[in-house]
């Protein structure tokens, strides 16, 4: 196919080779499948800020840190410059956290490079060798939910252990590679220090139980979000703490940020799904 303009600056620095074809657009992001380094990878690339349809955009950046001032005034005087940086961190912020979240063990494509806004990473496989797809366009049985539902769990605790929640994780950002699901799209990583980082994580985990609860019922009444950020809080989550779904209230004040938070993130999720369909 004819190279996209975003991409002919990889293809002169030979990051590239070619562009096979166009593998999906996202809210954030088109990927496309090319060939490079003599190997099939695919390449992210970013959508600007007023293509994006994020909301609450302050949600997603709470705690995060601008790698010098000069960038910080620039971003929050939203100068040009400043926009421009804003981008910038945005995008490194997928960059940096694919990096943790890889050596913390936790499933997630290999990076391979990052200029002008693409990102050239591993091209996730099925068990056919195409690319694998998300987990919304699959029907998997109770067991396959079971199974897939635990590995994802395992690595909600992985990543938060490593300071970061995903912040939008659904069944439309996690793959199906031939050996597991695969997480994707962190862009909009939270930091775990954040105020709404209890929040985030419970959005997240809840989704997860919903979306494979429709497959093997009895996860809709788990409550891994609440078990793993009490340990989490009390200093006792590990990679491999032992995890029930269960989880007993102990009678404090409910942090009623957080359940409106997570309300409203429901709210948008379906949002989101009608709008997908029509």
């Amino acid at each position: 196919m004819k190279t996209p303009e975003r991409l002919l600056p990889l293809v002169e620095a030979e990051i590239i080779d070619e562009v096979v074809f166009r593998l999906m657009s996202g809210k954030e992001a088109d990927v496309f499948v090319v060939r490079s380094g003599g190997e099939t990878r695919c390449a992210k690339v970013y959508k600007e800020a007023q293509n994006r349809s994020f909301q609450k955009m302050s949600d997603y950046t709470e705690g995060r840190s601008v790698r010098n001032s000069r960038n910080a005034r620039a971003i929050k005087s939203k100068s040009r410059f400043g926009k421009k940086e804003h981008e910038a961190e945005w995008q490194r912020t997928e960059v940096d956290a694919l990096a943790t979240l890889a050596s913390a063990g936790v499933r997630v494509p290999k990076t391979y490079s990052f200029l002008d806004g693409v990102l050239v990473m591993e091209l996730i496989l099925d068990a056919n060798g195409d690319p694998a797809p998300r987990l919304n366009d699959v029907e998997p049985t109770a067991t396959e939910a079971a199974a897939y539902h635990a590995s994802l769990v395992r690595d909600v605790v992985r990543m938060l252990c490593a300071g970061l929640i995903h912040g939008d994780l659904s069944e439309f950002n996690v793959l199906l590679a031939h050996d597991g699901p695969v997480i994707i799209d962190l862009p909009q990583a939270v930091q775990s220090t954040a105020n709404n980082a209890g929040a985030m994580l419970t959005r997240d985990v809840r989704r997860l139980a919903t979306f494979f609860g429709s497959f093997h019922p009895p996860l809709l009444q788990s409550r891994y979000a609440e078990e793993i950020w009490r340990h989490y809080t009390r200093g006792t989550l590990t990679p491999d703490s032992p995890l029930t779904g269960k989880f007993v209230d102990d009678g404090k004040k409910a942090n009623v940020r957080d359940v409106l938070a997570s309300i409203e993130g429901a709210l948008e999720d379906e949002a989101e799904k009608r709008a997908s369909r029509n």
